[in-house]
């Protein structure tokens, strides 16, 4: 089992909220440039919440990412994206193709205490 399987649930959203109020206080972290060195960005985490739980609509998922209305953050924080970042977004997200299932099954496999019994315990 890998350390990452071993974190509790609790931790790991503890984490996950530090970073998410990491990125609303570092609005010179763009977008683009966070794609173009690590292939995701706050719109990324905003659409994993939503795929995590679709409940939630994509639109407020990135709300909570952002702290504000995602048009609000772009037109306060957001400048144009130059070629060159435009080019080193491009490549950095071609080093994801075909991770997301791979990351998917992973993240499945390290909570399934996060299942329903039914799906976990034949007998309930």
């Amino acid at each position: 089992m890998d350390e990452l399987d071993r974190l509790d649930d609790a931790t790991a959203a503890k984490a996950f909220r530090r970073l998410v109020r990491h990125l609303r206080h570092r609005h010179d972290a763009q977008n683009i440039d966070l794609m173009g060195l690590s292939g995701f960005c706050r719109n990324c985490l905003g659409d994993w919440i939503h795929e995590a739980d679709p409940s939630i609509a994509k639109a407020d998922a990135r709300r909570i990412v952002y702290g504000m209305e995602q048009s609000a953050w772009k037109a306060k924080y957001q400048g144009e994206a130059t070629p060159e970042q435009l080019a080193r977004m491009e490549e950095s997200l071609k080093k994801n193709e075909g991770r997301d299932a791979e990351l998917d099954e992973a993240l499945d496999e390290s909570f399934p205490a996060s299942d329903p019994p039914s799906m976990t315990d034949p007998h309930a």
